[in-house]
């Protein structure tokens, strides 16, 4: 008996691959598509309810210039991956191998390649990544999650398809929560996030920064903060200093609803965190991770603060007290807020995941529910 149509999703094993991974792969199976994750040990204990027949462990690492003896571990480890993904197309024969970037996905993508199968990649951020750029000349096709990505060849660029980040389904529920303004002498609500993996600058610098709030602004506070397990002690200290109201935590099961209900949201600019805040409609104040080599986060950070949606400071600036100088600037202007808020819904793409659906079926040239992607 022929199998359903298959589809083998490779992606790194950080929140920011496997969250789109995840939402197109939760949209692929609404159409009866089969669905294989393809990823390293990292994504093989990620925790999200990925809809995924089989996940598949595979070999990999990334190439770095520290040492010579270090890049050729990393690409013997590649090497190895390779063996397995080819091993692991020719037991599956799938109809489509769709890479989300990161090392990790190379060695699928690659084999998919090799063999063959119709190979589709999709970028997050606003710089094509290494690993992506080295693919994106051998797929079918290049999917973008935004409009201008930096970085892309000028061989790839007749096949780039922007359909946006998809985004989880969590997200969608609480999309249509309208922005609440700050009442005059109402609540303020904001939410502190160092993206997946944690940012210990968050808890050093914002409790600092709101401690040196004018009484009148602190007494309004109500802050959720997301913290490093390390940071959690510090941060608790910190605002317990300063006398503000803090729910703080190394994890929030609700985040997106924690989005939807604040006023401003404090964080990183993962590819992820843009896309939610685009989609639910919530201001910002990004501080993109430094010293990556693509300065990706500084892309995604500068997509929304060029429509006037995000506060960019860079990591080097952001202290205590030019925070707290934009802080109060802000809660004094609370209708800067509220168009920030309507600037960033304008970026959102809430069907991004049904776009890279209907991408990866002409892709395939798979006859799923058409009806149901179109």
């Amino acid at each position: 008996m022929a199998h359903p149509p298959r589809i083998v999703l490779a992606a790194g094993g950080t929140g920011g691959h496997l969250f789109p991974a995840e939402a197109l792969a939760g949209e692929l199976v609404k159409q009866g598509v089969e669905i294989h994750l393809a990823t390293d040990a990292r994504g093989m204990a990620y925790g999200g309810a990925f809809p995924a027949k089989e996940r598949h462990a595979i070999r990999a690492s990334t190439p770095s210039g520290k040492s010579p003896l270090a890049l050729l571990k990393a690409l013997m480890a590649l090497g190895q991956g390779l063996v397995q993904s080819i091993q692991l197309m020719r037991r599956l024969k799938p109809d489509a191998v769709i890479g989300f970037g990161g090392y990790p996905s190379v060695p699928p993508v690659l084999a998919g390649w090799l063999l063959g199968i119709p190979t589709l990649v999709h970028e997050q951020n606003g710089v094509l990544g290494r690993a992506n750029r080295f693919l994106a000349p051998r797929a079918k096709g290049l999917a973008t999650g935004f409009a201008d990505v930096k970085s892309v060849p000028a061989s790839v660029s007749h096949k780039t398809h922007v359909v946006g980040n998809p985004v989880r389904p969590a997200v969608l529920a609480v999309a249509d929560i309208p922005y609440q303004p700050i009442s005059v002498d109402g609540p303020i609500r904001l939410l502190v996030t160092g993206g997946s993996q944690g940012a210990r600058v968050m808890s050093e610098v914002v409790p600092k920064a709101l401690a040196l709030l004018p009484h009148d602004l602190k007494a309004r506070l109500s802050v959720v903060h997301q913290a490093r397990g390390d940071d959690l002690a510090l941060a608790e200290r910190l605002y317990g200093e300063a006398g503000i109201k803090a729910d703080i935590r190394a994890f929030f099961d609700d985040l997106p609803k924690r989005i939807a209900d604040s006023h401003l949201v404090i964080g990183r600019a993962g590819a992820s965190t843009v896309a939610e805040l685009g989609v639910i409609g919530r201001p910002s104040l990004l501080v993109p991770l430094p010293g990556s080599l693509d300065q990706d986060q500084a892309a995604n950070a500068e997509s929304l603060a060029r429509i006037g949606a995000a506060t960019v400071i860079r990591q080097a600036n952001f202290t205590p007290e030019a925070l707290m100088e934009r802080l109060k600037w802000l809660f004094h202007h609370p209708s800067e807020l509220t168009d920030s808020s309507a600037a960033a819904k304008s970026a959102g793409i809430p069907d991004a995941a049904a776009r890279l659906a209907r991408l990866v079926a002409d892709v395939a040239g798979l006859d799923v529910k058409r009806s149901s992607l179109l």
